[in-house]
């Protein structure tokens, strides 16, 4: 997961693989696991949507990433019953 531009559904489908081979994380564990493996342009990208969502314009690099891949994960989840 290299390449920039990643789709929120791409997203998805890699944090659903990286659950499955560490189950016993929780999603904040996969989701910077997620965000090492995509490497730093990835970081700049997801850290960048995430801002852009919230209307910030800075924070933590890293750790703003890792929301986004958060944020991604409980949208497309839909709400919980």
């Amino acid at each position: 997961m290299r390449r920039v531009g990643v789709t929120d559904e791409e997203l998805l489908v890699e944090v659903a693989l990286t659950r499955l081979d560490h189950p016993d994380l929780d999603l904040e564990e996969i989701a910077e696991l997620v965000v090492r493996k995509a490497g730093p342009d990835a970081v700049l990208e997801f850290a960048s949507r995430n801002l852009a969502e919230r209307g910030e314009l800075r924070a933590a690099m890293f750790a703003a990433a890792v929301e986004h891949v958060i944020r991604v994960v409980l949208t497309l989840r839909g709400p919980s019953d």
